[in-house]
């Protein structure tokens, strides 16, 4: 018997329409920093967004600066949620919803110039039991530096 793929979200089909027009990605970051205005904090745009896989990059700006001059503590792990928030929403199907459970982050470097973070996860069966599933988040400078690593810890549960 086939087996049928779950129906994707809004989100994630909304990255598939509008990632490929002119500005897309632009457009669709600014989507969702009107959904979740926390994230505009950083001025995001969303990269790369697939099932197992997110890719957003942000700006150094006086927003974002610390007492010293650098990328923010906080502001790292605001990079680090966004991405792990865009790969849930491409791999987690419309049959089950994610609420994040926990975050470890760890900051290896000084943060002095824009950031990109990359969300990595395995893409897990999505059965009737929920599920604690582990989301690695790499956050890198400019010279591909790394400058923070998180692991987020998203509870995934049926709908229904």
């Amino acid at each position: 018997m086939p087996q049928t793929t779950p129906a994707a979200t809004l989100t994630y089909r909304a990255w598939q329409r509008v990632s490929k027009l002119p500005l897309g990605p632009r457009l669709f970051s600014a989507a969702a920093v009107l959904r979740v205005p926390y994230f505009g904090t950083v001025l995001p745009t969303v990269e790369e967004m697939r099932p197992g896989l997110a890719r957003v990059r942000a700006p150094k700006w006086w927003g974002v600066h610390n007492h010293i001059g650098t990328f923010h503590a906080i502001a790292v792990c605001n990079m680090a949620e966004i991405a792990m928030g865009m790969l849930a929403e491409a791999t987690v199907p419309t049959t089950h919803r994610w609420i994040p459970a926990g975050m470890t982050v760890a900051y290896t470097a000084k943060a002095t110039t824009s950031l990109t973070a990359v969300a990595t996860a395995a893409v897990p069966d999505f059965g009737p039991t929920p599920f604690d599933h582990a989301v690695a988040v790499s956050v890198r400078d400019r010279a591909d530096k790394e400058v923070a690593t998180a692991t987020i810890t998203i509870r995934v549960s049926p709908t229904t």
